[in-house]
């Protein structure tokens, strides 16, 4: 098969579409031929050599993907080949074919094409997993979303509006701002000329953000923490701007406040599968509804990875960027 390689840690044009050996599915695996691969911000973390694979997971970056799958491996009951599924990999989606531990698949959602179904895996479990399992998001409260217009935030905010909540977004562009509210977003912030935290607590009454899911990091953690309500939670899930930062505990203590830091690749797979099993009883029907779709900006084919790692770097994108199968 063909895959995206990285050749070597630097920038984009280190990936290389190259022949590469087939994947073979294991015990209770399916081997997925690939259609389409959500790009991620790890990816290119991935690519600069910050973030290496899992051990034994594929080298090749990507962690969802969608396509059909082709064979099964051993002990493998409830999937057949020709079933259409997106899947959350640990690495791998940047290639004609995955093997995939079939807890980490979801059947293809009827409303929307195979191809843009290779963007929701990674961006629903991981906004699921933070903002609903960990965050404990209930109908009523007020959600503070950083990057509402990436492909996280654009997913966050259907997810966060269709379970009842407020929700609040920070983007750095109009364009982004007016693609939020068109999702749904009640508070559209201006990070570049406006004060999120002045702002959430004017639009609150004064009482700030029961949630915060920050993409941020170090940068915003003392704001952050300003921003929150009472008994408020953040979410970390990226450090866009940091890893380092000084942390008044007190601020935290008064507030009652709870602050996790989560990554979802390196999570063992039972704990993945528990996750998928969560977004395929709460989330799917709203998918296969039609009511969470992917925000598409570009799809691009797997040669183009580069192009594609390119126009996020610039963060020039609102929603996702796909790489489809040639």
């Amino acid at each position: 098969m063909h895959a995206v390689v990285i050749t070597m840690p630097g920038g984009p044009e280190v990936l290389q579409w190259i022949q590469v050996d087939d994947p073979v599915p294991g015990p209770g695996e399916a081997l997925v031929e690939v259609a389409a691969a959500g790009v991620n911000r790890a990816d290119l973390m991935q690519r600069q050599g910050f973030y290496p694979p899992p051990p034994g997971a594929p080298p090749y970056p990507g962690l969802e993907c969608s396509g059909t799958i082709s064979a099964v491996g051993p002990d493998v009951t409830g999937w057949q080949p020709g079933d259409a599924v997106c899947a959350l990999l640990a690495g791998g989606g940047y290639a004609e074919k995955v093997a995939v531990p079939v807890g980490q698949l979801l059947p293809a959602p009827a409303s929307i094409s195979l191809t843009h179904a290779g963007g929701l895996p990674e961006t629903v479990c991981t906004v699921y997993s933070n903002v609903f399992l960990g965050a404990r998001l209930r109908a009523g409260e007020t959600i503070l979303i950083h990057g509402g217009a990436s492909g996280i935030g654009t997913t966050a905010i259907q997810l966060a509006k269709n379970f009842g909540a407020t929700v609040a977004v920070t983007c750095g562009t109009e364009d982004k701002l007016k693609v939020c509210r068109e999702l749904g977003a009640d508070i559209t912030i201006n990070h570049r000329d406006e004060d999120f935290v002045q702002r959430i607590k004017d639009a609150t009454g004064g009482r700030g953000a029961d949630v915060i899911l920050d993409i941020i990091g170090a940068k915003y953690l003392d704001r952050n923490i300003d921003a929150l309500a009472p008994d408020g939670r953040i979410a970390c899930i990226g450090m866009q701007g940091g890893a380092r930062a000084e942390l008044d505990m007190g601020k935290l203590m008064v507030k009652r406040a709870t602050l996790s830091c989560t990554t979802l690749r390196a999570r063992p797979p039972d704990q993945k599968a528990a996750i998928v099993a969560a977004v395929r009883e709460h989330v799917w029907p709203l998918t296969e509804a039609g009511q969470i779709r992917p925000v598409v900006y570009r799809e691009l084919p797997f040669a183009e990875a580069a192009e594609a790692h390119r126009i996020m770097a610039e963060s020039a994108n609102i929603g996702k960027l796909i790489l489809r199968a040639q």
